[in-house]
């Protein structure tokens, strides 16, 4: 058996796009309102409406692209975390349980290692509207059968 790979869906990276744009706009719109208060900026309304349309139209092509440098690679030597910053792995002889839990409004899959520790995979997870992923649980049974092939014995190569 290879290794799995899995990112977030291109629904959750559109969903995750949108959220970091909706917050980057209520950041600048509260910069925006502040100015225009002090007397600092007049008040156009194309101004109203690039600062409140702009970073969520531009936080969806920063989702997309970050998407293929976010999520985990589970093989013969563990689980791999992918992010921007860097790269960690978990060797399968550490991790004492792996199970999908409930965190927030969202489903993860949780890693418990032999130190107490437990980490949240970055992907796969699964939620409501654009959080969603119609293949979760199966996702969630690759990695469960990796974990416990390579656990109680190993697979051929």
């Amino acid at each position: 058996m290879g290794a799995a790979r899995f990112r977030p869906t291109w629904r959750q990276a559109l969903g995750r796009g949108l959220c970091l744009g909706v917050l980057l706009a209520g950041g600048g719109l509260s910069l925006l309102a502040g100015l225009v208060a002090a007397g600092v900026l007049p008040a156009p309304l194309w101004l109203w409406l690039l600062v409140a349309a702009g970073p969520p139209i531009a936080g969806l092509p920063a989702a997309v692209l970050l998407r293929r440098r976010l999520g985990i690679e589970a093989g013969s030597d563990g689980i791999r975390t992918v992010t921007p910053f860097g790269a960690g792995v978990q060797p399968w002889s550490r991790v004492v349980d792996l199970r999908a839990e409930r965190r927030g409004a969202r489903t993860v899959v949780a890693v418990y290692l032999d130190s107490g520790a437990s980490m949240q995979l970055l992907a796969p997870y699964d939620g409501g509207m654009l959080a969603a992923d119609p293949r979760f649980e199966m996702k969630v049974s690759v990695l469960a059968h990796l974990w416990r092939s390579h656990r109680i014995g190993g697979v051929p190569s």
